[in-house]
């Protein structure tokens, strides 16, 4: 085995899509597995794959695990990864993060029990205590937030994560709308709403930032043009010192009122100009 991913995150955020997404992608998943045994299942599979030299057996290069709150000492995560890379595994941890309004909404309509629930806790509490049971494990990898997202649009951004299996940094810039809620996955977070709104603009108002008419119109603004130009060298300043800090993710959200248009555009400008320096993924959050 020469790559694998670990999928974790609070329950009801999204770990069995992302696992499908994952097998979709050609990765060989194991659901659920208990922490404790994450070395001797991949000393397994690397005995496995030494013995399989041929097309028609399973190729066990590229492995997605997913360990959720119920594990056997999950506590111990970081521990057993860290013990995996001195084998010579990549080991990428993937997050997944949703507001607890999102997490108590989709529990109430599918009507799932909490894996931590109990006769004596209602639902909220069993979410809080599975946070804070998982604790710090965020920050062992890349943090997706789904709480305002598609099951469709969450699997296309597992995919496009995994699709950049090359070592070093990637800057991820988020476009999103503050009227519903900020990214929890969020590293750095620019409010452009000072900015003039093409929402006002009755022939604008149905446009994104992806559409020329609303780009000329930013680009006609000086003070936007400067707040963009700002907002470029202050990540220009600060990423040779994310990258010495062995990042994957550098994740730089950009908000304006509702994420359809200055955001929008803002994203695309950064993308555009850092494409040439670093590794560069694009989302925007409230997009269809």
């Amino acid at each position: 085995m020469k790559q694998l991913i670990i999928v974790t995150g609070l329950s009801g955020s999204g770990k069995s899509i992302a696992l499908h997404a994952l097998e979709d992608s050609g990765y060989y998943c194991v659901d659920n597995l208990p922490a404790t045994m994450l070395p001797q299942l991949a000393e397994h599979l690397q005995s496995e794959n030494n013995q399989c030299n041929n097309s028609i057996t399973t190729n066990y290069d590229r492995v997605a695990i997913s360990i959720d709150s119920r594990s056997v000492a999950i506590e111990t995560l970081p521990v057993h990864i860290e013990q995996l890379k001195s084998q010579g595994i990549t080991a990428q941890v993937l997050f997944l993060e949703s507001n607890i309004e999102t997490l108590v909404k989709r529990f109430s309509e599918t009507r799932r029990k909490h894996p931590l629930s109990k006769d004596t806790t209602t639902l909220a509490e069993s979410i809080a205590i599975e946070r804070e049971l998982l604790g710090d494990l965020g920050k062992l990898g890349h943090v997706i937030d789904t709480s305002y997202i598609s099951a469709n649009k969450l699997r296309a951004w597992i995919k496009e994560a995994v699709a950049n299996e090359s070592s070093g940094l990637t800057l991820l810039f988020t476009s999103f709308g503050f009227k519903h809620g900020i990214p929890l996955d969020a590293d750095f977070v620019f409010d452009i709403r000072c900015l003039p709104n093409p929402h006002y603009d009755p022939k604008l108002r149905d446009l994104t930032g992806l559409d020329t008419e609303v780009q000329t119109f930013l680009e006609g603004q000086e003070n936007a043009q400067d707040m963009l130009s700002d907002i470029k060298v202050y990540i220009e300043k600060w990423l040779p010192s994310f990258i010495l800090d062995n990042r994957s993710y550098l994740t730089i959200a950009i908000g304006c009122t509702g994420g359809q248009h200055r955001s929008v555009y803002f994203v695309e400008r950064l993308a555009k100009y850092f494409m040439s320096k670093q590794k560069v993924l694009t989302r925007h959050r409230e997009l269809k």
